[in-house]
């Protein structure tokens, strides 16, 4: 039985676990949906919460509090500025884990962990830098054909 375990240990170190949990995190801000596996969603979902209900009391100890457990000065920003407005009449529940299957690889259940009334276009944040390139390809490309 497992009495008294407060928490999951997802076969790592607690180095390791804390590292994973932040980096989660900065990436569940950012992009504001990840897909994941399972329980390793379970363990992020009440760390998302908890780091919004922060940042809707816009107090310096809660924002030094944001800062130490994201480690990243932008994501911190955009908890206090957009996430913790864009939730501010909700009580709870900013964020849902829908399962997704299993992995090719190892059969691993899948989940996407998003937040509640999510920005859709915060999932292309860094896409448009591969666009770009993409674009100058093209440019490039097309006076080659054209002159051949």
């Amino acid at each position: 039985m497992r009495h008294k375990f407060g928490y999951k240990k997802l076969n790592r170190t607690s180095e390791h676990r804390k590292a994973l949990i932040k980096n989660m995190l900065n990436s569940l801000v950012k992009y504001e949906q990840i897909t994941t596996t399972l329980p390793k969603a379970k363990v992020l979902k009440p760390q998302a919460d908890k780091l919004i209900t922060l940042g809707k009391k816009n107090t310096l100890q809660n924002i030094r509090r944001i800062i130490s457990k994201l480690q990243d000065e932008g994501s911190a920003s955009k908890v206090r500025k957009t996430l913790s407005k864009r939730y501010e009449n909700r009580k709870g529940g900013y964020t849902r884990i829908i399962k997704a299957g299993f992995r090719y690889g190892d059969n691993a259940p899948m989940a996407v962990i998003e937040f509640v009334d999510r920005d859709v276009e915060a999932k292309k944040v860094d896409k448009k830098k591969t666009e770009k390139i993409k674009e100058a390809e093209k440019k490039a490309d097309t006076p080659k054909e054209a002159t051949a």
